[in-house]
Formats: C-alpha cells, sequence, structure tokens
C-alpha cells in the first residue's frame, strides 16, 4: 500500500546540474505547502549524508539521506553540468552556449558525458534499479538523468526522453526515445532539456495530487507548462 505522503527523493551525484535538482525542488515543495502534508522533498546520494559538488561554478548542495529504494513515492536522477564535448574539441553548438571550447587537454575531464559515466562506478545504479523493480516506486528523470539510467541498462525498452543531444544515446542503449518535453511511461517519467525540470515537476503534481494543485503552483511560479505529455496511448499518428 502506497504510503498517503508523496515523497520524492531528489538525487545528487558529483558534477550534477543545479537547475535539475532546484526546479523540481521548489515546484514539489511547494505543492507540499498547497496540500499540506501531502509532498516531502529530500537531497539524497547514493553514499549518504555528504556535500555535494555540482558542475556549476563550485556550487554545492547537502544530501542529507542515502538514497532509499525501499521507500514508496518518487525518485528523481538529475543531469550533468559540465563541457559538451571531450577536451580538445570543439563543436557547433559552442556558440549557443556558455561552454567555452577546450584548446589543450584538461587534467581532469568534466564533460557531460564523462561526469554522466561515473556514475555507473558508484553504488547509484544499483540502487536505481532496486528502485524501478519496487511497484511502490516512480522513477523520473530530467535531462541526463535519463542517460545515467540508459547506461546502466535500466530503460531498455522504454520509452523516455533526454536533451536532443542525446536522444541517439538512448537509441542506442535500446531505449524508444521520444523527442517531447515529458514522457510518462507509467513508473518511469522523463522531462528533455534543462528547463524541463519545471515542467516534469508541475506534471507530477498534477498527476499525483491533482490539476488543482498543480495549477495552483504552476500560478505560484508564474510558469505555464510547455508542450504535450507523452504517453504511449492513443493512435498512431501518420507521417507528416
Amino acid at each position: 500500500m502506497k504510503d498517503p505522503v508523496m515523497h520524492a527523493q531528489i538525487v545528487l551525484f558529483d558534477g550534477f546540474d543545479p537547475l535539475d535538482v532546484i526546479a523540481p525542488f521548489e515546484v514539489l515543495s511547494a505543492g507540499g505547502t498547497a496540500c499540506p502534508g501531502a509532498v516531502t522533498v529530500e537531497l539524497v546520494s547514493a553514499e549518504g549524508p555528504r556535500e555535494v559538488v555540482g558542475g556549476v561554478g563550485g556550487l554545492a548542495l547537502r544530501a542529507t539521506a542515502a538514497l532509499d529504494p525501499g521507500r514508496p513515492g518518487l525518485i528523481l536522477v538529475p543531469g550533468a553540468a559540465g563541457r559538451i564535448d571531450s577536451p580538445g574539441a570543439t563543436s557547433d553548438h559552442d556558440e549557443d552556449t556558455d561552454a567555452t571550447p577546450a584548446q589543450d587537454p584538461a587534467p581532469e575531464d568534466d564533460s557531460i558525458p564523462v561526469l554522466l559515466g561515473r556514475t555507473l562506478a558508484t553504488e547509484l545504479p544499483a540502487l536505481l534499479k532496486a528502485a524501478m523493480n519496487n511497484p511502490d516506486i516512480t522513477v523520473t528523470a530530467v535531462c541526463g538523468g535519463s542517460l545515467v539510467l540508459a547506461m546502466a541498462g535500466l530503460l531498455e525498452g522504454r520509452h523516455a526522453t533526454t536533451h536532443h543531444l542525446g536522444l541517439d544515446l538512448l537509441d542506442a542503449t535500446g531505449v524508444h526515445a521520444v523527442r517531447a518535453r515529458v514522457v510518462d511511461d507509467g513508473d518511469l517519467v522523463t522531462g528533455a532539456g534543462v528547463t524541463s525540470g519545471l515542467d516534469l515537476a508541475l506534471y507530477l503534481l498534477e498527476r499525483e495530487l491533482g490539476p488543482r494543485v498543480a495549477h495552483a503552483v504552476e500560478e505560484l511560479f508564474a510558469h505555464e507548462r510547455r508542450g504535450t505529455v507523452w504517453r504511449n496511448q492513443g493512435q498512431v499518428p501518420a507521417r507528416f
């Protein structure tokens, strides 16, 4: 039987993208204010309580507990923040981002793929696997968080989305990659680019607590959700 309180565990790992964490944290916390006692949120890590340094400007957040795959509710996996390219590479996207092209190999590779890949050497994949096997947990992810799950071999055959630059990697891991803002695949709900964390969290409030609570929080943040939430339902559209 599900806990009447929707508890959300937001995962921190070294190099996490702060916006992937803070946006859902604020939205879900506001849901707990709009519907008193219905939502609780905490920051967790695979290692337990610790300071975790994100990938933007050395910003650190504190995980107050270990990720618990036995606790009913939501688990949210963020993406990473760092260089889009590996050291020494350049990209056509450099002009459109804040990333600075690397001229010489860095002493430590802080590119996004490497930061995401480092999670595979931690206890996080095993904990997420246990969570996905728990019928009382909905696993969610923002941006590169979907790639963490996919690279851990946990999304094969599932429908999911991620940042548009990572959709090919999702496909390569056996995921049905969907180019949508939010994808609802039952006990797996994923968001696309970094700002989709707002839309994902608002949708989770609507799904779990109803549209009136979600609308109240949407008004509070002066943010209108974008796009249709994709589900594997209904008629298959013809190609345009």
